[in-house]
């Protein structure tokens, strides 16, 4: 992979499309409030409009898939139902109506008499996205990106090709009706361009992958623009010995169930050893109604659990109907465990000690840690913010799911009346570092 990167250079016809991608983010950058929302606003009618030819895009990319062989992960990401569509449409609302990202002035400070720093939210530039399958990720991240003054190049894998022009088709066409340039969005076909769209770094100024960990990991180690995102969701509920037994199962089986493809769900279930038989009795027969495979420790052994966990399960992500288990002596067992294999992504912990949860919640270094609740809220769409263009599990803001607060930077702007060092090095004028 590392040579096809150095060899896979942007052509000409890619370096054009990024220049007008550049160009229209410009223009973005400067329209108003009323402009972007209003552009969110067509954008979202031009889906309904073309509800009918996007879902049955998909349908076709959905079959052809299936016919070659693609991962039930994949294909369960890849199928837009009309429901998941008007989800993603209703995103694009509530991304509509949140408070305007840009020129929020984080500074107001007076340095000396008529001399004025302030602090503002800027658009990033360009965002490059690259992911697989997730067609409702084009809805996602190009409202988001309009909204927060930026312009975006998206690049699909070629299962969900059909689905992801016809939804940028109809992106363009809710632009055309605004006063908003539509070179603003660009969606990339071709295979080769996901490489050579690592090395657009005069044009790109951050890379959000969305994918497997093996395509995470690659864009990782093969660029030079800023990558924003993560290469695991190992996620773990750790059930207290002071819990609700019915709560913590209920809990458990969404977490794992509701959505088993997505990042979110669980892939390790912690247990005290002093709440397992009781936990277990109750929750094994649930888990097998539902066709989730269990794999234990040799403790989780001795309570029903059949199918053996190694160390390897630890680490995987399952992105299945499978679940690993172990049994631990303490909390802090679980924490260390959580600490060794977790990703960092989110993590839980059902219990009805209010100290112990604040002991797990501080200590656990995740993106989201949850107590009494399902891991399946780490979402950008559940928390409000209408929509993500990904999940960062780095330490380095932003954290978690990232909305329009993510996709904003800030400059300094300093305005003065003929102000110069010399006059304060000499003594002449004093700084006042007076906030404003």
């Amino acid at each position: 992979m590392g040579n096809t990167f150095n060899m896979q250079l942007p052509d000409k016809d890619l370096r054009e499309k990024a220049l007008k991608v550049r160009n229209a983010s410009n223009e973005i950058s400067q329209a108003d409030d009323d402009e972007r929302k209003n552009a969110l606003s067509f954008m979202a009618n031009s889906l309904i409009k073309n509800a009918d030819r996007i879902l049955e895009a998909n349908n076709n990319d959905f079959e052809h898939a299936k016919e070659n062989g693609i991962s039930q992960s994949l294909l369960a990401r890849l199928k837009l139902t009309r429901d998941k569509l008007y989800l993603g449409i209703e995103g694009i609302k509530k991304v509509r109506n949140l408070t305007d990202p840009i020129g929020q002035i984080q500074i107001n400070k007076e340095l000396s008499n008529g001399l004025i720093l302030q602090r503002k939210t800027v658009p990033i530039g360009v965002l490059g996205v690259i992911f697989e399958s997730r067609p409702d990720a084009v809805m996602q991240i190009s409202s988001l990106a309009i909204r927060s003054g930026n312009g975006v190049i998206l690049k699909g894998g070629r299962e969900s090709n059909q689905t992801n022009i016809s939804i940028i088709k109809a992106l363009h066409e809710g632009l055309e009706e605004s006063s908003l340039n539509k070179d603003s969005i660009c969606l990339l076909t071709n295979r080769k361009d996901s490489i050579a769209m690592l090395n657009l770094e005069k044009d790109i100024n951050l890379i959000i992958p969305r994918g497997s960990n093996e395509l995470v990991k690659f864009i990782q180690n093969n660029t030079r623009i800023p990558v924003l995102g993560h290469a695991d969701g190992i996620c773990h509920l750790f059930i207290d010995n002071n819990c609700d037994i019915d709560l913590a199962v209920k809990v458990s089986l969404d977490s794992k169930i509701q959505y088993p493809a997505a990042c979110n769900a669980i892939e390790t279930l912690l247990i005290h050893k002093d709440v397992a038989p009781k936990f277990l009795s109750k929750a094994i027969p649930v888990f097998k109604a539902n066709k989730v495979e269990l794999r234990g420790d040799e403790k989780s052994g001795k309570y029903g659990i059949k199918l053996s966990a190694s160390n390897k399960d630890w680490e995987t992500e399952y992105l299945d109907l499978i679940l690993s288990i172990k049994i631990v002596d303490s909390m802090f067992d679980a924490i260390a465990h959580i600490q060794r294999y977790g990703s960092r992504h989110t993590d839980g912990i059902i219990t009805e000690d209010n100290h112990n949860a604040s002991i797990f919640m501080n200590t656990v270094n995740s993106a989201g840690v949850f107590h009494n609740c399902s891991t399946r809220f780490a979402d950008g769409f559940r928390y409000g913010f209408g929509a993500e263009v990904g999940i960062s599990t780095q330490s380095l803001p932003p954290r978690g799911p990232v909305g329009l607060e993510g996709l904003v930077t800030y400059k300094y702007f300093l305005k003065g009346n003929g102000h110069i060092v010399d006059d304060f090095n000499s003594g002449k004028k004093s700084f006042t570092h007076k906030d404003l």
